[in-house]
């Protein structure tokens, strides 16, 4: 599939300016690029062609060079998941409207899916690959021996040798109680997730980090079970049960936090006069229809995929030998909102 940016109902190609000017479409390149290789007179032919007929390389695409097929793979496990989705409009935002096409394949979650369509995606010879996956934890390497590069979004790859980009998902456990203790809060349960899941036990890491450096311990043990209201509900419940003085409560999504919304409301705890809620992922559909509105780390994902798609172009680039490698954390932000007003 084409980017999902509007472009002309023909799109103009380096190839066609090539053609009209009587260069190659490596001399064209080069005079739109820049490259010193080319006379003046080129360059300034070549240029005037490319303005008439409307052929305005985006900057990221310049990288890609003349011989290159001008399309990329984007292989996902999960093309429903709100994850996913943001990372893959960022991704195509980077790549620029009718400069690149993207294909999309949906492996969803399976392993023999994911090699075929790998296979699909190298038959079709696109320059470089992005693998998204639908949760933070590690997933194995397609390996070194591809002849293309590829990036891992989301979840990153397993191999250190891979260029692997996540969300910093211990730094906002630290985020959330930063903002708390700013909030003038200092008695603090944990509720979150599936412990198997590197998002809950990063997040949680993060939160106790911080809770200790500020001489602070959580209120019991933290709460692990599923990403759900109903959780939340009960977790609540539990909670306020053996520390009845808890003052706000840090929740690992924001499906949990409006079932502790829920819990508290029954109970007649204010929100946030009593204690103070915070949620994680900022899935707006929750988030601004919780009563009160629900304070909430945002993981940055389009920013994530606008980062992925860059480091897939400085891979296909000259000097790709010298590509970074390893697993890139990108900050996540906070979106404060009326679950979490500090007291007057």
């Amino acid at each position: 599939m084409h980017n999902g940016q509007s472009s002309p109902a023909y799109p103009v190609t380096l190839s066609e300016v090539a053609r009209l000017t009587g260069v190659s479409v490596s001399t064209a390149s080069k005079a739109i690029n820049g490259r010193g290789d080319v006379s003046e007179e080129t360059r300034r032919r070549v240029l005037e062609t490319a303005d008439r007929i409307g052929f305005t390389p985006n900057q990221l695409a310049r990288s890609l060079l003349a011989g290159r097929t001008g399309t990329v793979g984007l292989l996902t496990s999960d093309l429903e998941g709100r994850f996913v989705l943001p990372i893959l409009m960022g991704a195509e935002d980077a790549f620029g409207a009718g400069q690149v096409n993207v294909f999309l394949c949906d492996a969803r979650g399976d392993t023999i899916r994911e090699q075929h369509q790998l296979k699909a995606l190298l038959n079709r010879r696109v320059d470089g690959i992005i693998v998204v996956g639908r949760q933070t934890d590690p997933r194995p390497s397609l390996g070194q021996e591809l002849p293309v590069p590829v990036v891992y979004a989301y979840a990153p790859s397993d191999d250190p040798a891979d260029v692997s980009l996540t969300p910093d998902n211990e730094g906002g456990g630290r985020m959330v109680i930063e903002h708390l203790l700013a909030c003038n809060r200092s008695r603090i349960g944990h509720i979150t997730g599936d412990p198997s899941y590197a998002a809950a036990q990063d997040r949680a890491r993060g939160i106790h980090a911080a809770l200790a450096a500020a001489g602070l311990e959580l209120q019991g043990e933290p709460m692990f079970s599923e990403w759900s209201e109903n959780w939340g509900r009960d977790a609540a419940a539990m909670l306020l049960a053996q520390h009845p003085d808890v003052d706000a409560i840090a929740c690992g999504s924001d499906q949990i936090a409006r079932g502790v919304l829920d819990t508290l409301r029954d109970l007649g705890r204010d929100v946030p006069s009593d204690v103070a809620v915070i949620g994680y992922d900022n899935w707006e559909v929750l988030t601004t229809n919780s009563r009160p509105e629900l304070t909430s780390i945002d993981a940055n994902l389009q920013q994530l995929g606008r980062e992925s798609a860059r480091a897939l172009f400085q891979a296909m680039g000259p000097g790709a030998e010298k590509r970074p490698e390893g697993v890139r954390h990108l900050p996540v932000r906070l979106v404060i909102r009326g679950s979490t007003i500090a007291r007057r």
